[in-house]
């Protein structure tokens, strides 16, 4: 049985629903296919936001012959035919959907055909491919961002649903109700409808649509790059700080089912944000995760809500992640020197600071291009202030 978004899905750039960036008069897309010109490109975006729509719509507008791939469910094999196809027509179109996953072997097999122009790539992916897409693919590729759809965008999609379901009834309430908790996925919004139609009667309302879905679609799929999003937003406000802002996040990542990502991010903002203003968290917040694993769920809530709460209301220091980030500047740029004879192995003129009062004794250590040169500067708050004045409390004893 053929599924209502695919029943649905336009076939002519003027149908497609938002993207009014890329589709319409003077847009690039739109340019191209009043040209008839195509390239290489890569159309990222979340999930049912139209890339394989815009896709097939350019394809089918241009009257290209293509092939569409799917990086990780077809084979080399699969590629291999596609290019020897594009070869026998002189070129060809290849749609690959989830290109972020495409192996060495696949890139390598197409990148000479990508550089002549035999085969036309147009890559589809969810996440960001400046992250994501190599290097050597992506640089032969126009990168295009689609943007979610708005909640009128959805209800537009909506009404078209009845020239496919002739007999479907849904007010005006419904649509938009359907709409909001699509949350710019117009996918969701068809699969939720078509589900509604034939579990209940083609009578489809806000209570029914209730029952078929318990929840909204947040995109937080952990292979989406709205869940990255998610994970970016957690972190910073608890960065901020907004300890209300941490635990609404916190809550809508627990919905999407991915606690490993969940955990990792509290690690690294217990280090990269805390830090040294209170360098005892990353061991809370380890053992926060010891008990999750051992608890489970729906009990991990509550080591994750203490922890969460114990991170944004904590006091903050990035000093010693920026201290590391600008060391590794310098050695990456090959501003390193060379070490000092002194501190080198089994060097006879190494001052052993254990040997000496308060296990201190003044000796070069830095590279002569490097003296004088700081990374480390203390932030204002009590741990990092005790680090410093005992620092500087040895160094002035004579």
């Amino acid at each position: 049985m053929e599924l209502l978004q695919n029943k649905l899905r336009p076939n002519k750039l003027s149908d497609i629903l938002g993207q009014t960036h890329l589709v319409g008069k003077d847009k690039v897309l739109t340019n191209l296919v009043k040209n008839k010109k195509i390239f290489n490109m890569i159309l990222y975006g979340q999930s049912g936001i139209g890339k394989t729509t815009i896709a097939l719509a350019l394809v089918n507008e241009l009257g290209e012959r293509y092939r569409m791939l799917n990086a990780t469910i077809n084979s080399k094999k699969d590629f291999e035919i596609a290019i020897e196809e594009a070869k026998m027509y002189g070129h060809m179109i290849l749609i690959v959907d989830e290109i972020h996953r495409m192996n060495k072997d696949k890139q390598d097999i197409l990148l000479s055909y990508l550089e002549n122009g035999t085969v036309i790539l147009i890559g589809l992916t969810s996440l960001n491919p400046y992250h994501v897409v190599n290097p050597a693919i992506r640089s032969r590729c126009q990168l295009l961002e689609l943007k979610a759809l708005t909640s009128k965008d959805i209800e537009k999609g909506i009404k078209k649903v009845k020239e496919i379901l002739t007999d479907i009834e849904i007010d005006q309430k419904t649509i938009k109700y359907i709409s909001e908790i699509s949350n710019g996925d117009i996918r969701f919004a068809y699969n939720l409808i078509e589900f509604a139609y034939y579990g209940y009667n083609k009578k489809i309302t806000i209570e029914n649509i209730k029952q078929s879905s318990s929840s909204s679609n947040f995109f937080t799929d952990k292979n989406d790059e709205g869940h990255y999003d998610m994970l970016s937003a957690f972190q910073k406000s608890i960065r901020g700080s907004d300890v209300d802002a941490a635990l609404h996040y916190l809550a809508r990542l627990i919905e999407s089912g991915d606690y490993e990502s969940i955990y990792r991010r509290m690690l690294v903002i217990a280090y990269e944000d805390i830090g040294l203003a209170n360098p005892m968290m990353g061991t809370k917040v380890l053992s926060a995760i010891e008990a999750c694993e051992r608890i489970g769920f729906p009990e991990i809530i509550k080591p994750l809500s203490c922890a969460v709460i114990d991170m944004a209301l904590s006091p903050k220091s990035n000093s010693a992640d920026i201290a590391l980030t600008t060391a590794l500047e310098d050695v990456r740029s090959g501003n390193i020197g060379r070490i000092p004879k002194n501190i080198k192995t089994n060097s006879p003129t190494y001052l052993y600071p254990h040997n000496y009062p308060n296990y201190w004794v003044k000796q070069q250590y830095m590279p002569n291009e490097l003296l004088g040169r700081k990374y480390y500067t203390p932030r204002k708050n009590k741990y990092e202030k005790e680090l410093y004045e005992f620092n500087q409390k040895i160094k002035d004893v004579k």
